[in-house]
């Protein structure tokens, strides 16, 4: 039996203030051991809240979590040492150098970076010709690769990685998730937030959240696949204009601009749209298109 890596059960957590805030509502999910799991939202949707008390950092209100079978409250201090982190934002010592980085941190956790080379090999050769300058004068993606073989330094079995590609240029991006792949492949298991809908795409299974909620959680192509209503793209010379125009209309349940397009659906079978001149076709739903509908599903 394959025991779960991560185990949620009903975790909910407010802030107080004098006007507190709600950042998770009764969250359960299970992440199998091995899993590249995705948990995947805007700004503001609990993410954060979400993996700072999964790794030990934020006690929860109500619920239990578990990671490795290990009560994050109870046996925290086990867990830190099955566990690798990679907060949001860059959280090394900005004027230690690459190796000293690397050093201090494998020494936090009893081990050296010979011992445990293999493991981030791959990742460290790509900055090991910069290993003596400072981390602080690092690119947004050298950070990245940095923070990353800190947090596989010790060999966790959990990798848990807060929105480690916002503000990192696309190439980067994409190379990052490529090591997350090859990461896979060791047998830890990866839990990563991220804002872009794209990404999601990349997971073995996501959760969409939303305003501390999850709204579904399930592989990415079974999500894709049940949008179960024909969506159209539709754009003008002026998306603006069109949009305002569209918003009048009786016979659209939903729109909303989507790259160069409005992505719209109808009421029924009526796909008249009452603006001079434009383009539209039917097309293939996104991961971002079906978070926009299960979102608006769940406000209705």
């Amino acid at each position: 039996m394959n025991t779960a890596a991560i185990s949620i059960e009903h975790i909910s957590k407010t802030f107080p203030g004098k006007q507190p805030v709600t950042a998770l509502k009764d969250i359960s999910l299970q992440i199998s051991k091995g899993e590249l799991f995705g948990l995947i939202g805007p700004d503001g949707a609990g993410k954060t809240t979400l993996f700072r008390i999964l790794t030990t950092l934020l006690l929860a209100d109500k619920g239990i979590a578990k990671v490795m079978e290990h009560d994050v409250v109870k046996d925290f201090r086990t867990i830190r040492n099955h566990i690798g982190y990679m907060p949001g934002r860059f959280s090394l010592y900005q004027d230690l150098s690459i190796e000293e980085n690397l050093r201090f941190f494998a020494k936090v956790f009893g081990t050296t970076v010979d011992e445990n080379y293999d493991m981030i090999r791959d990742i460290y050769v790509q900055i090991e010709p910069f290993r003596k300058r400072r981390a602080g004068k690092l690119s947004g993606g050298m950070k990245q690769k940095l923070a990353l073989c800190c947090a596989l330094i010790h060999k966790p079995d959990v990798l848990f990685l807060d929105e480690p590609t916002t503000g990192v240029d696309p190439v980067s991006r994409k190379e990052f998730w490529e090591m997350l792949k090859n990461i896979q492949t060791q047998g830890i298991t990866i839990m990563v937030s991220t804002p872009y809908m794209d990404e999601a795409a990349k997971c073995d299974r996501i959760a969409l959240i939303q305003e501390g909620s999850i709204l579904t959680i399930n592989t990415p192509e079974y999500i894709v696949n049940n949008f179960d209503t024909q969506l159209y793209a539709v754009k003008a010379e002026n998306n603006y204009h069109l949009l305002e125009a569209i918003k009048t209309q009786a016979n659209i349940s939903s729109c909303y601009i989507s790259g160069e397009y409005l992505h719209v659906i109808f009421k029924d079978s009526d796909t008249k749209i009452d603006y001079p001149i434009i383009e539209m076709k039917e097309t293939v739903p996104t991961i971002e298109d079906c978070f926009i509908k299960l979102m608006r599903n769940e406000s209705n």
